[in-house]
């Protein structure tokens, strides 16, 4: 079966991510070690070393500190009235044989919870939750189950299951949002994008960041241990990266693109 384009890019995307990347060059040069010895086992050494420092809390927040502008955050008393709520998909674990939360992972739930607070808040906004997925569950659905049984009336959320990613989100619901006062909810990593590409569509929306990190609170003793959660943080920001790289080079070749 050929590749899309779309599935193109995610291979290529996570294969460049930081444990990936790292642990495919260690073992190819482990590997090429049996012929020159002393440059692949050296460069198979810095390849790891890499991957454990990135692996810190201490390197993950230097990497994060200047991502994560609590500005992004939203403030109700600057809006006095929203009239569309947007939750970005995020990971999703399908399980039928689990509640919908319980399907949904930690960025998810996360983003949810946060559009949930301004569906509060906002008792008239429509909250519209979206995200593609597999296995025939949608993280839209996902969302759209949980958040009926956190009290959301469900004439007041709509769906958006077809975008597999930010900028099919954004061009998905932009008839929808135009001439609308919007708040966008997702991670505060992923904000400048998502909004970057909302922007391109012509929606002017507000930053509801949420997902945010804090590893300078670590007591010194963790700081230089590596850490799983520090290094999804850190590929969540080499996601980012190379996610905006790959918006440059789109709009390079075509302006009009995304």
């Amino acid at each position: 079966m050929l590749l899309t384009m779309f599935e193109l890019k995610k291979i290529l995307g996570g294969l460049l991510m930081p444990l990936p990347l790292l642990g495919l060059v260690s073992l190819i040069l482990l590997i090429f070690a049996l012929k020159q010895r002393k440059v692949a086992i050296a460069i198979s050494l810095m390849s790891l070393a890499t991957l454990l420092i990135a692996s810190t809390p201490l390197v993950a927040n230097l990497l994060i500190k200047n991502s994560q502008p609590t500005s992004l955050a939203f403030n109700y008393l600057k809006h006095p009235n929203i009239d569309k709520i947007v939750v970005l998909g995020c990971d999703i674990n399908p399980n039928p044989a689990l509640s919908a939360n319980s399907q949904l992972g930690n960025c998810a739930l996360t983003r949810l919870v946060e559009g949930i607070r301004l569906a509060n808040i906002y008792p008239h906004a429509q909250l519209i939750v979206s995200g593609g997925g597999y296995e025939k569950v949608t993280n839209s659905a996902l969302m759209y189950k949980t958040a009926i049984s956190l009290g959301i009336n469900k004439n007041r959320i709509v769906q958006n299951p077809n975008a597999m990613d930010t900028a099919q989100e954004a061009k998905l619901l932009a008839s929808k949002l135009v001439d609308y006062k919007v708040a966008l909810v997702t991670s505060v990593s992923h904000m400048p994008r998502a909004k970057n590409l909302f922007n391109a569509q012509g929606i002017n929306v507000i930053p509801a960041a949420t997902d945010y990190h804090n590893f300078a609170a670590f007591p010194w003793y963790k700081q230089l241990i590596p850490n799983a959660k520090a290094l999804l943080v850190v590929t969540q920001y080499a996601h980012e990266v190379i996610g905006n790289a790959w918006i440059n080079v789109r709009r390079t070749i075509n302006p009009e693109a995304l």
